[in-house]
């Protein structure tokens, strides 16, 4: 790093409050830290944004413009080849309620009263 500026800027409350709480944390040295791990940030971001944007831009170059269709259809391609790791689960099934178990466990559950 070359070196430190100092900054003079405004910020919502509410975002101060949180930055202020993260360095209470413990999340960053200082509020100084915590700005600058968000600068930081924001420009890896803007990076990549740009990046993404200029590879779409050759990309449409030299294939023309992706229409909604195309990612109507890659959406459905990669949907059929995605892997679930937790396949869904069936629906529990129905109790029915029947007289004889809400006698069973000595009250009906329109009696119940709740806790306090």
């Amino acid at each position: 790093m070359v070196g430190k500026r100092r900054l003079s800027v405004s910020v919502d409350a509410e975002l101060m409050e949180a930055a202020e709480q993260a360095v209470n944390r413990g999340e960053a040295p200082t509020l100084s830290a915590y700005v600058s791990d968000g600068l930081r940030l924001q420009l890896a971001q803007d990076k990549r944004l740009r990046a993404m944007r200029e590879f779409i831009d050759d990309y449409e170059r030299e294939f023309g413009k992706i229409t909604d269709e195309d990612i109507a259809e890659s959406v459905r391609v990669l949907q059929s080849r995605a892997i679930h790791f937790r396949p869904a689960r069936p629906a529990p099934p129905a109790r029915s309620s029947t007289k004889s178990e809400a006698t069973r466990s000595g009250s009906r559950a329109s009696e119940r009263r709740p806790r306090r």
